[in-house]
């Protein structure tokens, strides 16, 4: 290939038709099945579509078929359960240094995603959160997963020269699972990866890269040190969900398997994420041909420079984030080429693909962006690829 191909981490913002039965089936009211499914193969032919004209290479279904990036797998697993918690705040997040130190931003920002999530989701003010239980042996049902593979697939098939790629949950970012039936935490979180593992080969088997999404991992270093825990303490939880990772991923291959983290994509300060120097180490672990990581927001966009120091392993690549969901100024494609060309400097131009920091649409009601702005963030990244590549391959 002799130019950068341009992708994406995932999530983008859903239609409000097919919002409409997300939020229905949200709050557990009864839907016309056969309506939604033709509803949910539109959406992903129509976010195909519009991804293929703004650019993009390698696409996905926008995850049209999940209300979140994180607990669409408890809805495809069993031996859970959902039960009502009380808040201390308005977020189910967990304590962190960052909410320490700015606690009267988080508290409007964390307002502003409630009312959100609330007015998209059609839910009454008193509505009570829930968390989830395990409380049985997990088991993973192929049912959604088989749906989405199809219905990417067939959206994809109408485009030549584009690769579609599925999204899906790491066993680090199973948030506000509480473990009630297995003996040890190492246990369960192995459980937790057995199931997702039919997830990961269902996707792989049929032909679709596969991205494995972790945003937890680099989070919880933030948590656990908020918490009164050290770096060792953060480092044994970090590398016993690496292990798991490998185990889900045991089997397939590498070149086929594409790794996203992030360090908590939410709009906030991230004042005390840890340096990607100190946990990139964690990342070149997990058994996958591409690292999907953050570079373009101003927390983390000088941090290209690691990979001066740290030896890119023979055949992986990398995806930097080239334009971020974390602002709605629209990134120039001369500043998205410079991002490209001088990462490319660095481990080489065939090892460098454009994307973009994380998802625009956090779950299906929480937006980062406006749609316009989303497309014109693609676009962009699409163009700011071809300007980088023309730069590259005419040396």
């Amino acid at each position: 290939m002799s130019r950068i191909l341009a992708t994406h981490t995932g999530s983008l913002i859903r239609p409000t038709e097919l919002l409409s039965f997300l939020s229905a089936k949200a709050r557990g009211a009864a839907v016309d099945e056969d309506a939604y499914r033709t509803c949910l193969a539109k959406s992903v032919d129509d976010v195909v579509r519009q991804q293929v004209a703004a650019g993009i290479d390698v696409v996905d279904d926008g995850e049209m078929g999940k209300a979140s990036w994180i607990t669409y797998l408890y809805e495809r697993v069993s031996g859970l359960e959902s039960r009502p918690i009380e808040l201390e705040g308005a977020s189910m997040l967990p304590p962190s240094r960052d909410r320490q130190a700015f606690p009267g931003a988080y508290a409007e920002l964390d307002a502003l995603d409630e009312a959100a999530t609330r007015k998209s989701n059609s839910q009454a003010d008193e509505q009570t959160p829930s968390a989830w239980y395990c409380t049985g042996p997990l088991r993973y049902d192929r049912t959604a997963v088989d749906r989405d593979i199809a219905n990417v697939k067939a959206a994809v098939a109408q485009h030549e020269g584009v690769e579609g790629f599925l999204p899906v949950v790491a066993p680090a970012s199973a948030y506000w699972l509480t473990n009630e039936h297995y003996d040890s935490d190492e246990e369960f979180v192995f459980a937790l990866a057995d199931a997702l593992k039919e997830e990961y080969r269902a996707i792989v088997d049929s032909g679709l890269l596969l991205q494995v999404d972790d945003a937890v991992l680099m989070h919880e270093c933030d948590t656990i040190l908020a918490e009164g825990g050290s770096h060792d303490d953060y480092r044994r939880w970090a590398e016993l969900r690496v292990r798991a990772l490998n185990h889900a991923l045991e089997g397939l291959p590498e070149e086929r398997v594409r790794y996203h983290v992030c360090f908590g994509s939410w709009h906030g300060p991230h004042a005390f994420d840890p340096p990607l120097r100190d946990v990139v180490d964690l990342i070149l672990q997990v058994n996958a041909g591409a690292y999907a990581m953050e570079q373009a927001n101003p927390r983390h966009e000088h941090e290209w420079r690691v990979w001066e120091d740290v030896q890119l392993p023979e055949g992986k690549k990398l995806i930097p984030g080239v334009v971020t969901h974390h602002t709605n100024v629209v990134e120039h494609p001369e500043l998205v080429a410079q991002r490209l060309v001088r990462l490319a400097g660095v481990v080489g131009r065939d090892n460098v693909l454009a994307g973009t920091d994380c998802g625009f649409a956090q779950g299906a009601f929480v937006h980062r962006v406006h749609e316009e702005i989303q497309w014109a963030k693609l676009s962009a990244l699409a163009e700011g690829a071809r300007l980088a590549s023309a730069q590259l391959w005419s040396r």
